[in-house]
């Protein structure tokens, strides 16, 4: 069994100079030191005057922009998210029906959104990396980059508002201030490293305690300004004079507790960690227990110094690849290109594509973020070819004996949305 991995390595796309390009508009430091001083360590502040876009994130999203998502777009739950005074608005103070063609009763009210707003609430809006063209495109390269999926909000707060208490992520985040000025206040974690099931809230007196001492870092982020925050670190912000709109990006890293929750579901693989405990142990009883515990933790030693990389790896990319969609595809277009295929259609690969391609004997499995795909063992040439150059003319595809065999695999690839016309 061959495996043949992307240009990237390990699953992985190529980083592109885009994804390079999204990265540098975040950090001011060289990618290498910014990995190595900063990622899942400590947060990095970077001034506007440091970073290569002086236009600053307004090309990602801006007032306007907001304005048109908030009132022209149909927007829904949970898509708009309102706080208020550090606690969440109920929907149902926001939406409503959508009017005649629209059977809907959670799309936002506009109308609504104003006073809510003009009387200092936050708004978030959410999920933007798959509703806003901009960034869309930015979420994915950065993505590419830190080999991470990523979500991207925006918050909208009123001049003098602040929309939540001090509080921590279980996910690090970039902060990118995109209009107006907003006073940050970071202090060091109560959690280092939070899991996802390990929320601020189950430690707020800590939280709260922590707040009030001496702030790590204390400072207003104005338009152009970044600032990198790992998972666990507490912040607090305050719109200042004006009001304030800011995306966050936030990355959902994988983490060695993963590794661990998947060791323990392939560990049902070894009879000793499935057998049952003795008849009528006192499961309550520490000394009825302790010989049962110290079996059982014999045996998933030994389990685990058995543990195949490949399965855990395969169990892991099927929690990740999901999480960070490639790039979308256009069906109509798509439909138009698989029409008019001939010898001299050129095609490039779904840009944020992951792939793993697996030669089996005489079959080749191409396995992506939401399914696999098997096709003859002689496509594989073909397939590599088509996934590994930047756009290939199906005419010239390798290992194929005619373009009749081209022109099915090209089409075969161009239907299941992994190649996109070039």
């Amino acid at each position: 069994m061959t495996h043949i991995d992307p240009p990237g390595g390990h699953g992985r796309p190529a980083v592109p100079s885009e994804a390079a390009a999204a990265l540098a508009r975040c950090v001011s430091v060289e990618s290498a030191k910014f990995a190595a001083a900063h990622w899942g360590r400590t947060p990095l502040l970077s001034r506007a005057d440091e970073l290569p876009n002086r236009a600053g994130f307004t090309d990602l999203l801006s007032p306007a922009d907001a304005d048109e998502l908030l009132s022209r777009r149909g927007l829904r739950t949970p898509f708009l998210r309102v706080a208020k005074d550090g606690q969440l608005v109920p929907a149902a103070r926001f939406t409503g029906g959508g009017g005649a063609g629209a059977e809907i009763a959670d799309q936002v009210l506009d109308e609504r959104i104003l006073e809510l707003y003009a009387g200092g609430a936050t708004l978030v809006l959410q999920g933007l990396h798959r509703t806003w063209p901009a960034l869309i495109d930015f979420a994915r390269d950065l993505g590419t980059a830190v080999g991470q999926p990523l979500q991207v909000n925006a918050y909208l707060t009123p001049a003098g508002s602040q929309g939540f208490a001090t509080h921590y992520d279980t996910h690090d985040v970039f902060v990118l201030q995109v209009d107006g000025r907003k006073h940050w206040r970071i202090h060091p974690p109560v959690l280092p490293d939070p899991l996802e099931k390990q929320p601020w809230g189950g430690r707020a007196d800590e939280v709260a305690a922590t707040a009030d001492g001496p702030a790590a870092l204390d400072v207003v982020l104005a338009p152009g300004d970044a600032l990198y925050l790992p998972r666990g670190w507490l912040h607090s912000a305050q719109a200042q004079e004006s009001s304030s709109l800011h995306l966050t990006v936030g990355v959902r890293a994988l983490t060695r507790y993963a590794m661990v929750e998947e060791l323990l579901a392939l560990a049902a693989e070894d009879q000793r960690l499935r057998a049952t405990l003795p008849f009528g142990t006192d499961v309550a009883d520490p000394d009825a227990i302790e010989p049962e515990l110290t079996e059982t933790v014999e045996a998933l030693r030994e389990w685990l110094l058995r543990a195949d990389p490949a399965a855990v790896a395969a169990r892991l990319r099927q929690r990740a690849w999901p999480a960070a969609r490639p790039a979308p595809i256009r069906p109509l277009a798509q439909a138009a290109a698989l029409a008019a295929l001939d010898a001299d259609t050129r095609l490039a690969p779904r840009p944020g594509l992951r792939w793993r391609l697996t030669v089996r004997g005489d079959q080749v499995a191409l396995v992506l973020f939401d399914r696999t795909i098997t096709l003859p063992a002689s496509c594989a040439p073909a397939v590599r070819a088509l996934l590994a150059a930047d756009s290939v003319r199906v005419g010239d595809l390798p290992g194929l004996d005619d373009d009749a065999d081209r022109l099915t695999l090209a089409r075969r690839l161009l239907r299941e949305a992994v190649l996109v016309p070039a």
